[in-house]
C-alpha cells in the first residue's frame, strides 16, 4: 500500500488515510496487521509521529510530525483547538440549514466531557426507495466541524439529533445500513476528513490541507443524486 501524501514539508506530512485503516497499533483490534503509522514510515524512510487519531473507519486528512518536538508543539495545539478540522458526512433523513449539537459525551472512565459539534446542510436528496411506512427515503450531505475531539464525537451526535451517518455501526441505524449494503454493497462509513487548518509551529504560515473523498464515498454521491462535486 502506498499512501497519498497532500502535504510534506520537513517538519510535517499528511497523507489522506485510506477507509477501515488504524492509525497505530492498538488491544482493541488485535486482529490487525496493518497501520497508518508503519506504511507511512515505510514509504517515506523516516519516523513519523501521528499528531491526532481518526477513526479507523473514517478517510481523510491525518497529520503526522517529523521529530518529536513538533509532535509534542502540535498536540498541544489540538488540546487548545487551535488547529481547525472539517468533516463530511451522509446522514439519515433531512436536517436544518445550520444546526449546533452540544450534547455531552461519556469516557470509558464514565467521566462527562463537554462535547460540541457544529454543522451545516450542503445538499438534501429524496431517492424511491420505500423504507418502512415511507414511500421514498430522505438523506442529507453535511459538512461538520467539531469544536472539541471527543471519541467518536461526530457519529455520537449526529445518532443523537437522529441523523445517524449512513454505515456507521454501531452508533448508526441497523436497518438503513442494511439497506445500503444489500441495494448498493456499501460496506464503508459515510464520514470523511475533509480539512485541517492551522498555524505552521515553525513557519508561522497559515497552512490549509483538504483531501479528496474516497471512492467509495463518490460513488454514494453519484448513486444518491447529490450535485456535491467529487473533487471538491
Amino acid at each position: 500500500m502506498q499512501f497519498e501524501i497532500i502535504y510534506h514539508d520537513e517538519h510535517i506530512v499528511a497523507i489522506n488515510k485510506p477507509h477501515g485503516l488504524l492509525v497505530h497499533r492498538t488491544k482493541l483490534a488485535v486482529e490487525s496487521d496493518e497501520f497508518a503509522l508503519q506504511i507511512l514510515r515505510d514509504q517515506i524512510g523516516k519516523r513519523v509521529f501521528p499528531m491526532h487519531r481518526i477513526d479507523r473507519k473514517t478517510g481523510g486528512v491525518l497529520l503526522f510530525g517529523l521529530n518529536e518536538d513538533i509532535h509534542k508543539t502540535m498536540q498541544k495545539a489540538f488540546a487548545e483547538k487551535k488547529i481547525h478540522k472539517k468533516y463530511l458526512a451522509i446522514v439519515r433523513g433531512y436536517t436544518e440549514e445550520n444546526g449546533i449539537v452540544d450534547y455531552p459525551l461519556k469516557k470509558e472512565n464514565g467521566k462527562m466531557q463537554d462535547a460540541t459539534t457544529n454543522y451545516k446542510t450542503l445538499e438534501l436528496t429524496e431517492l424511491e426507495i420505500p423504507f418502512g411506512k415511507h414511500k421514498t427515503s430522505r438523506y442529507a450531505l453535511l459538512e461538520l466541524i467539531p469544536l472539541t475531539g471527543r471519541h467518536h464525537q461526530i457519529r455520537k451526535h449526529l445518532d443523537h439529533i437522529h441523523h445517524p451517518i449512513i454505515g456507521d455501526r454501531p452508533h448508526g441505524c441497523n436497518k438503513q445500513n442494511k439497506l445500503f449494503k444489500e441495494k448498493f454493497g456499501l460496506m464503508t462509513m459515510m464520514l470523511h476528513a475533509k480539512e485541517l487548518s492551522f498555524t505552521h509551529p515553525v513557519t508561522g504560515d497559515n497552512i490549509i490541507i483538504v483531501a479528496e473523498i474516497h471512492d467509495e464515498f463518490k460513488r454514494m454521491i453519484r448513486l444518491m443524486n447529490f450535485q456535491y462535486s467529487v473533487n471538491s
